[in-house]
């Protein structure tokens, strides 16, 4: 699917068909936003523009001379958008290309961010003059809602707290779900690090207006804010994970010292028991009462080694 958005008139029109470029020149399209586009398409658009437009493997590389680069007609830019999942967040790559004044951009997904901006610029056209200005838009809307996603697991992170200082729950699971947690926080961190480089090149470029400068200083520094917020969160998950680990480790050696006392306390009467099961003529045989006789001794001693082991404090 294609969106062509262009002025005419004074107003913002928009039309998914090719044909229309016949009758425009590149300085009438605002934005051209090609959603899985056919190949049609996709090589109409690069007629249009009189360059190529990357493709999703391009986009993907992590390189960054593939991330960000820029040749004598245009500006090529690709970063990653994340989309919340049931457990966890997913990385989808946007390719923007900037020709004069006219922004391209290539995803693979619905974003909701890109269809808000599309509203706002049929509303709202004189916001949005050129395509620097809605780029520098879309990142500043993304950033937002990354700052959300971190919110949403600063909020996840405060109840899994919560339950570990309740104790409940404190078994292999809660270790799972807070190794899930340690992941979603990476994935945020690296797509905001991924946009501040964005977004550092972007201030170096000669093509890109001067006047939008101070938009991009100040996404930069709620960049940065949000670097240190997911690096406090992950500090605070691993201290989490840590806490659950020493948890389960006291737990299982309250059972070993369960089993090792009981063991200890046995063994004294295992002992006399084990004696005088010998095939051999021993004191105390013979008589009726010899059992009970026994049987005594083994609790006396029982009673005993417990006396001293509550006096020691080891029980």
């Amino acid at each position: 699917m294609m969106n062509i958005f262009y002025r005419k008139n004074g107003i913002i029109e928009v039309s998914q068909s090719e044909a229309v470029f016949s009758s425009l020149k590149i300085n009438d399209v605002v934005w051209i936003d090609l959603l899985t586009p056919t190949g049609a398409e996709k090589r109409a658009v690069e007629a249009f523009l009189g360059t190529e437009i990357q493709s999703r493997a391009q986009a993907e590389e992590i390189e960054s001379s593939s991330r960000y680069f820029e040749t004598d007609e245009a500006i090529f830019a690709n970063t990653n958008f994340l989309t919340p999942g049931p457990d966890e967040y997913m990385m989808q790559a946007v390719s923007f290309t900037i020709v004069e004044n006219s922004l391209t951009t290539l995803r693979d997904v619905p974003l909701r961010s890109f269809t808000e901006l599309q509203r706002r610029l049929q509303v709202n056209p004189k916001r949005y003059p050129d395509g620097f200005t809605l780029f520098t838009t879309i990142l500043d809307q993304r950033v937002d809602l990354d700052a959300d996603m971190i919110e949403i697991l600063s909020k996840e992170i405060s109840q899994y707290a919560k339950r570990i200082n309740q104790q409940e729950d404190i078994n292999e699971d809660l270790l799972i779900d807070i190794n899930q947690l340690q992941e979603n926080t990476m994935i945020v961190r690296e797509n905001v690090v991924d946009k501040q480089r964005l977004l550092s090149n972007l201030m170096k470029s000669p093509k890109f207006p001067d006047a939008l400068d101070g938009r991009l200083n100040v996404i930069l520094q709620d960049i940065s804010s949000l670097i240190n917020h997911t690096n406090f969160c992950f500090e605070r998950l691993e201290y989490l994970q840590d806490t659950v680990v020493g948890l389960i480790n006291l737990d299982q050696n309250k059972i070993m010292k369960v089993f090792t006392l009981v063991s200890v306390l046995l063994m004294p009467p295992t002992l006399i028991a084990s004696f005088y099961g010998m095939n051999v003529t021993l004191p105390m045989t013979g008589t009726f009462w010899d059992w009970i006789i026994i049987l005594g001794i083994m609790l006396l001693v029982f009673a005993a080694v417990l006396l001293v082991f509550r006096k020691k404090k080891m029980l």
